[in-house]
Parts: structure tokens; C-alpha cells; sequence
């Protein structure tokens, strides 16, 4: 039998009694967590808390704390020697709770046994609301996805409104947005050389907030920016448009010496550029860290946890993408460059994997945002520099972007001769519209042979791709490409599994009630799958999800970069009409179907 990967590295401490079998006196730095913990580079309380600890720092863990009885769970670590930490976990929890009809869910993938209840709506302002009103002398920093959207006023789905900066409502010290490690460092890093919290103003990638009459710390290289005020926003959604196109247009940098500064009520949100993304060494390290491949000990008699089950024989290649979807928060949070693993250190989480107890010879996946993003880049990254475009491949590809997949072919080749691999599957989703030359004008034959690669070697029966709609003007407002790509995927799809006599299907993902999205685009959706024989699966309603374009325009009614009135279904009738047209093979549809031209 195999032994359990990494058996001589020690979790990180959740209670009290895990602290003093230690023999620390109290922990440098606590953090607070929606999600159950799952020591896992999938799961992003983990790695922060291992990269603290590579730092050098005692940190322990509190998951999901209850916030409902006496807040004991608050407590019992007592005072952290530096800071305490907070995160919603891995999603949103307002995705994670409600559905896009704003309905509660009943489950929750995040907690044992999948059970919903286990953490509040918005836990990044509850736990910090509780942890500042019990240790108001201890500095609270926030992160994770749910803070990273919230960084700036934006518009919340769930209350119907413009809801402020979370560093107002939370009343949090600090605010790490995107990918934490190397703000966190840097953190740390500054308050081991004894610098006071209070001082740390000017950190890179964070945000803090001032009051209106205070100086803005000093930053001499860095250009401030001064967004419209939140309380003109509430009134004026032209104001909250223009705060939006300045956001986004900072966000697509790779490089920015911009500081964002937004008033609201009686303070200045100051939001410090990022650092620019990380180089291989610094990714492999954040990888590399001392995981244990597995949810903590506390949880073997609470069930399962569904979304460990879902990626613990996966594996990330990279972060980040550069399709910028209206839809997708992937590049405000992860980044619009691509931050790429080395193949030394993919191929050293894999002999991990394979060492796991359970583990059958299976990878689930290979990939990131998008599959087939590794290691693109610029190939003249001093062009990139000066790019603040919100997407590399649309409305076309960018002539500067080098797109060859022959390195990511070869490295699935290498990991399926692994010994201990039988096989090694694609889950995540690819970007088709890379692969063909009618798209992408350097496509050749390095993109034929890796679409035959990955059809005829690493799916298991399905590809998933997301052509999202048919509709020529809906893609348009989604930035995507034109639904005729996918058509040529699926016959050249077709073709290669003729070709290997394999039974396999195409997967595509649509979305209904889209911004622009009308109930005629439906019905022509609805008639041309039908006509190309596909019976949608993978569909959803659109949800609007803070600091997207298309929430942006789902909020305001118009497209900011036009000024054109966009067309938008709001009420639940309207969206459940919408989202019934994918469903027209499973029961009668009350509303007819146009037929394709």
C-alpha cells in the first residue's frame, strides 16, 4: 500500500490543542476561512497559509468559524502576533449560495458532506466585522476572489444596488487583490524587519483605506488617479460607468504605475497598482510548498468534501487568461498575462499525485483558466508592456501574441509516459478559437496536432468548449467569437474520432439572459442547435457577478465602450423564458422555435 504524500510535513494548526502540541505560544498570523480546509494548491486559504510559512511565520487556521452562537471559534486562538487573516474561500459566497434566479442552494461543495449553512452571506465583511469588535488593537487583512471583485464600489446582484468598496463595509485594515503570494510576502517580509502595520500604505497589489482629509501616502513613482465618488455613482450610472472603463483598463496592464483612489462617505479607497505577474521560479515555488494533498484530519467522519473530490488528481499548469470575456472576473482577479509552472515542477506534483493512496494512474486534468494558455505570451513583451487591451484574441489575435501549442502537446505526451500515469485527461476547457487559422492567422500545423493529440489521447468520452451563444451580436457584447468556429471545431472534432474509431461527444456550454440577449436570440439559438444535432447540457443563466463588463452593462442598460442601450431581461419570468429554449428535447416548449436560415 502506499504511504501518504508529504507524511512528515505538519498541517497547519486549526485549534487550540493543535497550537500548543506545537509549542507555540500563539500563532504569528491567524486566517479565517469560509471554506473547510483542504491543504491543497487548489485551494487558496492553503496556499496562503503555506506561503507565510515559508516566510518563516507560525500561522494557523480557523475554517469555517461559527458566527451565529457565542463566536468561541473567534477566540480560542486568541491574539495573532501580527495579523489576522480573512477569506470567503475559493468562489464568491454569494454564487456559492444563490443561484442567478436568486434562489438558496441546498449545497455547498466546499464543506464536508457538501452541507449548506456552514459560513454567512459575504463572510469577508461578517468574520471582520466580528474578529475587529472583539481585537480592535489587531490588524485585519482580507483577500481571496469575494475581496479582490469587491476591491472598488460595484454593482451587488443579490441587494439590487451599488454597493461601496469592502474595505468600507468590512473595516478591514487591508485588502490583497488578485493572486495573494507576492503582496503577502512583501507583508510579511516588512513586519519581520518590524515595520508597524500602520505603516504599510504603499505595498503593491493592496488596498487601504484614509480618511477624506488625510494625505495620501507617498509614493514617488506611482500617478494617482481620482475615480468618481461613490455617492455620485448611486445617482449617476454614466459616473459608475466611467469608474469601470478606468478599472478595467488598469487591470489589463501588465505594467501600471496607476493608483486608483475612489472617495466614498468620509474615506479615500486607495487601491496600489499590482506587482507585475510572476516569473516561473516564483509560480514553481508557490507550487512546490509543502502540501498535503488532502482535506484536514477533523473531516474523516463528516463526509466527503465535492470540490477536493472534483480536483485532487488535477493539476495546475498556469494561471491567468487573456480572452477577456465580458462575463469573466479571471483577469481583474488572476491576470490578463499568463503565469506559467516550469515543466520540472508540473512533473514533480504529478510524481506526488501518483504517490497518493487512493490514486488509480487517472489525472482529471491538466490545465488552468483555459487549457490551452501555457505558456503564450508576447513575443516582443516590451509591446505588452504598453497594451491595455481588455483581450489578446478578440476581436481578433494579436499579432504579437505567440500562440504555438507544440510545447503544451509535448508536454501531455510527457505525462502520459510517466510511470504511474495511464492517462491524463483535460477538464478544463480549451480556447478553440486559437486553433484555427480562420481566427488566428498563426495557427498551422503545431494547433492540427495538438487538437488531435487532445481528442484522441486525453478526453474521457467529452470536450468542453464554450461558444456561449449563437448570436452574432450577443457574442459580440460577450467578446467572443463567431458561433461558425465552433461548427468547425465539431467537424473536425467528427473527423478525428472517426479517424480513431472513438464514441466521443462535444460538450458546449451556453448562457441565456446574457446583456443584449433577447428572447429572439433564443429561438435562433434554440434552431440551430437543434439543426447541428446537439442537445445542450452544459447551460446556466447569466448571473451578474461584481466588476464584469457585463454586469456593468446589466446594471446601467447601456455598453460603456459604445454608449449603446443594450437590451437587458431582468425579471425571473423573463430569465426562466430564456433559459427554457436549451431545454426544448427534454419537454414541450410552449414557445416556438425559428427555424435556422
Amino acid at each position: 500500500m502506499k504511504n501518504p504524500v508529504n507524511l512528515n510535513n505538519k498541517w497547519l494548526p486549526t485549534t487550540k490543542k493543535e497550537v500548543e502540541a506545537l509549542g507555540w505560544d500563539q500563532p504569528d498570523v491567524i486566517i479565517f476561512s469560509g471554506d473547510a480546509y483542504v491543504d491543497h494548491p487548489s485551494f487558496g486559504p492553503a496556499v496562503i497559509g503555506r506561503v507565510i510559512e515559508d516566510e518563516g511565520l507560525r500561522v494557523a487556521i480557523v475554517p469555517q468559524p461559527n458566527w451565529k452562537d457565542d463566536l468561541r471559534d473567534f477566540r480560542k486562538l486568541g491574539k495573532p502576533r501580527f495579523f489576522f487573516g480573512v477569506t470567503a474561500g475559493n468562489m464568491d459566497s454569494m454564487v456559492n449560495h444563490y443561484t442567478a434566479a436568486r434562489r438558496l442552494r441546498s449545497n455547498d461543495a466546499y464543506t464536508p458532506g457538501g452541507k449548506a449553512g456552514f459560513r454567512p452571506d459575504y463572510p469577508t465583511i461578517v468574520y471582520t466585522n466580528i474578529l475587529k469588535e472583539i481585537y480592535p488593537d489587531i490588524p485585519v487583512v482580507i483577500g481571496g476572489i469575494e475581496a479582490s471583485m469587491r476591491r472598488l464600489s460595484h454593482y451587488d446582484y443579490w441587494k439590487e444596488r451599488l454597493e461601496p468598496s469592502v474595505l468600507i463595509c468590512s473595516k478591514a485594515d487591508m485588502l490583497i487583490y488578485g493572486m495573494g503570494e507576492q503582496p503577502v510576502r512583501e507583508l510579511v517580509r516588512l513586519l519581520k524587519k518590524g515595520v508597524p502595520f500602520s505603516s504599510l500604505k504603499t505595498i503593491p497589489q493592496t488596498g487601504i483605506i484614509v480618511g477624506k482629509q488625510n494625505n495620501i501616502p507617498v509614493r514617488n513613482n506611482w500617478q494617482d488617479v481620482f475615480l468618481n465618488a461613490f455617492e455620485k455613482c448611486l445617482s449617476d450610472k454614466n459616473l459608475f460607468a466611467e469608474n469601470f472603463l478606468t478599472f478595467e483598463r488598469e487591470s489589463n496592464k501588465v505594467r501600471t504605475l496607476i493608483r486608483l483612489i475612489e472617495p466614498s462617505g468620509d474615506a479615500q479607497v486607495i487601491i496600489n497598482p499590482p506587482f507585475e505577474p510572476m516569473e516561473e521560479h516564483e509560480a514553481d515555488r508557490s507550487f512546490d510548498l509543502p502540501y498535503r494533498y488532502e482535506p484536514h484530519p477533523r473531516y474523516r467522519k463528516k463526509g466527503i468534501i465535492p470540490a477536493y473530490e472534483m480536483i485532487k488528481y488535477s493539476i495546475t499548469i498556469h494561471r491567468g487568461c487573456f480572452g477577456g470575456c465580458s462575463f469573466c472576473a479571471i483577469a481583474a482577479h488572476q491576470g490578463k498575462q499568463i503565469v506559467s509552472r516550469s515543466e520540472e515542477s508540473i512533473l514533480r506534483e504529478i510524481k506526488k499525485i501518483t504517490e497518493l493512496p487512493d490514486f488509480k494512474g487517472y489525472l482529471s486534468d491538466l490545465g488552468g483558466p483555459s487549457a490551452n494558455m501555457y505558456r503564450m505570451k508576447g513575443r516582443r513583451m516590451e509591446i505588452c508592456y504598453e497594451c491595455s487591451k481588455d483581450s489578446c484574441i478578440w476581436p481578433s489575435v494579436c499579432s504579437n501574441l505567440e500562440t504555438s501549442h507544440s510545447g503544451l502537446t509535448r508536454l501531455y505526451r510527457k505525462v502520459n509516459s510517466m510511470e504511474g500515469i495511464r492517462k491524463a485527461f483535460i477538464g478544463s476547457g480549451i480556447r478553440y478559437d486559437l486553433l484555427f487559422k480562420e481566427w488566428n492567422r498563426r495557427a498551422g500545423r503545431a494547433e492540427e496536432e495538438y487538437l488531435g493529440e487532445l481528442i484522441s489521447g486525453h478526453i474521457s468520452g467529452r470536450l468542453k468548449v464554450a461558444p456561449e451563444h449563437t448570436s452574432a451580436e450577443v457574442l459580440h457584447l460577450m467578446r467572443k467569437t463567431p458561433f461558425g468556429l465552433f461548427e468547425k471545431l465539431k467537424k473536425r472534432f467528427e473527423e478525428i474520432t472517426k479517424k480513431y474509431g472513438l464514441n466521443y461527444e462535444i460538450i458546449p456550454y451556453f448562457i441565456s439572459s446574457h446583456p443584449g440577449c433577447t428572447d429572439l436570440h433564443m429561438k435562433e439559438l434554440a434552431g440551430k442547435v437543434r439543426d447541428l444535432g446537439i442537445k445542450p447540457e452544459q447551460v446556466q443563466d447569466f448571473t451578474p457577478t461584481p466588476m464584469t463588463l457585463s454586469t456593468l452593462m446589466y446594471y446601467t442598460g447601456f455598453d460603456p465602450y459604445t454608449g449603446r442601450e443594450v437590451y437587458v431581461a431582468r425579471n425571473v419570468e423573463e430569465k426562466r423564458k430564456q433559459k427554457s429554449y436549451f431545454f426544448w428535447h427534454k419537454t414541450p416548449c410552449k414557445y416556438p422555435l425559428n427555424r435556422t436560415p
